[in-house]
């Protein structure tokens, strides 16, 4: 029986096609819902790019409300080598500053060299050359004396070595160590030799040359320039061959020292004088910490300058007399102190000033707002001006928001005739939207009370519409430039006066719109609101008509199929008729 249910396979009559007519006749309601839905959806949509635009218009607003726009200052210097940076506070003004001494750092470096020497006596035999102790570890290789070539074996002792050069050289140039000066002497064996030693050459590979200090001097006879042994400063500062011993310190290897009132701890067991430094350098205690292995001595330089000292304090760890980190490096009672100085000036050739910084502030020099870094001693004269760029670019980045919310206003509203042919756009029917850009134009331009005739509206400064449009411009830039520079106190009141100014105009106005900067609580948000809440009831509506149309198919079908079913048992009920009873034996005749 499932085949009676193709349309019209018995009645001939494609009622199928009869149904979906009827249906989507039925469904015209809803395709009118679903329209309103889709003009609705637009109207949201356009509102959603007016919030947007109103937005963008809040924040140029916000941009240009804030302070030091409108009273902004630059400050420039005649030469080079100065800068200089002006504060609102500045007025616009010039002078001559000469600067005769920059401000230098203090610096304290250990009185003397802080390492032990290479060895205690001159003999040598138990030296290593891979342990030598100088500032710079020795690398294995060759150089070379009077052209013979010296083989360093970092297996062999300082002593192997001196007996190298001897061979090497054939016996004509000894070398010895002096403990006493801790430095090594090159010279001719034979006094009566007048030839000078010539050391190096382009092809040698080990430093050793380098590292003790051992340069050609036309003589016969080359010592040293420099004491050799230094601290290691990658070992412990128990194995750092410090040559004085650091002993403020408790069972446990640990000491403290304060420098400028920070406290920094050390472990002679675990720390190195590569660690210690780093942690001075980031105490942060006002200092610099180095250490140079050319020199064998640590410094400690001022971050800022100006004729200041240090103050360091060891703690004894418990041991009564006892010589902490400090005073092992040198930097107490042995240091050498290279006093910062004070920078020296005067300002238009008044009283000699002294600063510790090299910026010259008002402090100093008494030029209120103004801030002067000199990078070296000289005349420059600095000027102070009205500072407008900034201003300006936030005033076209104002106008520019302006007026794209009143085109994009007049496009979404707008309403044309031509040849009597009306079109209207999204938000036509909207009078509330309509009435916004005239709003905004009628609060951007109503005068601000309290201020002078002169200066009371923007197109006292330039600003006004273009033409008979609505958008604005700046048709008059020299008056803008002329406010700016001249009168930036009474402009600034003109955008920025409490409750009556343009902007608090604009602002107030513009919450209205758009709930403020959250967009939401204004007309905008409930406008949008109302849109979403009847989109939602005709959705709900189409989607009880649909439920109700999907009955009417399904009792109009079977309908169909009842009348189809019945046909085909008529039609089954005359075939059997036929076969049982012939026509031709209904004949009367």
């Amino acid at each position: 029986m499932a085949a009676i249910q193709l349309s019209g396979l018995v009645s001939g009559f494609d009622w199928k096609t009869f149904v979906d007519t009827i249906i989507d006749l039925e469904r015209t309601p809803a395709k009118k819902l679903a329209t309103e839905i889709e003009t609705n959806t637009e109207k949201a949509e356009s509102l959603t790019g007016v919030g947007t635009m109103l937005t963008s218009l809040t924040t140029a607003i916000t941009a240009l409300n804030t302070d030091g726009v409108f009273d902004a200052r630059s400050a420039t210097t005649s030469g080079t080598g100065w800068s200089a940076t002006a504060a609102s506070t500045a007025s616009p003004s010039s002078a001559s500053i000469a600067v005769s001494t920059l401000a230098t750092s203090a610096k304290l470096t250990s009185g003397s060299d802080i390492g032990n020497n290479l060895a205690a006596s001159p003999v040598v035999s138990g030296v290593s050359l891979a342990n030598l102790g100088t500032g710079t570890a020795l690398t294995a290789g060759a150089f070379t004396v009077n052209g013979a070539r010296v083989t360093v074996d970092l297996g062999n002792s300082l002593a192997d070595l001196f007996t190298a050069i001897s061979t090497a050289t054939g016996g004509k140039v000894a070398a010895s160590y002096d403990s006493a000066e801790d430095k090594i002497t090159l010279a001719n064996t034979d006094l009566m030799d007048t030839t000078p030693i010539v050391l190096g050459s382009s092809t040698d590979t080990s430093n050793f040359l380098t590292i003790t200090r051992l340069a050609n001097n036309n003589g016969t006879s080359i010592t040293s320039s420099a004491k050799l042994g230094a601290v290691t400063p990658t070992a412990t500062l128990a194995n750092a061959r410090l040559k004085t011993a650091i002993t403020a310190v408790d069972g446990s290897g640990n000491g403290t020292f304060t420098l400028n009132g920070v406290a920094i701890a050390y472990n002679t067991a675990t720390d190195t004088l590569n660690s210690v430094v780093s942690r001075i350098n980031s105490a942060g205690a006002g200092v610099t910490a180095s250490f140079d292995p050319l020199t064998d001595k640590v410094s400690l330089q001022n971050t800022s300058t100006g004729d200041v000292g240090f103050s360091i304090v060891e703690t004894d760890g418990g041991v009564p007399g006892g010589i902490g980190l400090m005073g092992a490096l040198g930097l107490t009672t042995a240091a050498s102190l290279t006093r910062g100085t004070n920078a020296e000036f005067t300002v238009n050739g008044g009283a000699t000033i002294t600063s510790m910084s090299n910026t010259l502030t008002a402090d100093t020099h008494g030029i209120t707002g103004l801030s002067v870094t000199v990078g070296a001693t000289g005349t420059q004269t600095v000027s102070v001006a009205a500072e407008t760029t900034s201003a300006k670019t936030k005033i076209d980045a104002f106008i520019n928001s302006f007026n794209a919310v009143q085109s994009f206003i007049d496009t979404q509203t707008q309403v044309t005739s031509e040849n009597g042919k009306v079109t209207t756009s999204t938000l036509s029917d909207n009078r509330e939207v309509q009435s916004w850009g005239s709003a905004l134009r009628k609060n951007i331009f109503e005068s601000v009370p309290g201020l002078s005739s002169t200066l009371s509206q923007l197109s006292h400064i330039g600003i006004d519409f273009s033409g008979t449009s609505s958008l604005l411009s700046i048709k008059e830039p020299a008056k803008l430039d002329a406010a700016l520079k001249d009168r930036p106190t009474e402009i600034s009141a003109l955008f920025r006066q409490s409750s009556t100014g343009v902007f608090a105009r604009l602002n107030t106005l513009l919450d209205s719109f758009n709930g403020g900067s959250l967009g939401t609580g204004g007309i905008l948000a409930k406008q949008k609101t109302s849109l979403t809440t009847s989109n939602t009831a005709l959705t709900t509506q189409i989607a009880d008509i649909e439920r109700r149309l999907v009955q009417r198919r399904s009792v109009l079908e079977a309908g169909f199929i009842a009348m189809e079913r019945a046909q085909s048992l008529i039609k089954s009920m005359q075939s059997q008729i036929s076969g049982i009873a012939p026509a031709s034996s209904f004949n009367t005749k």
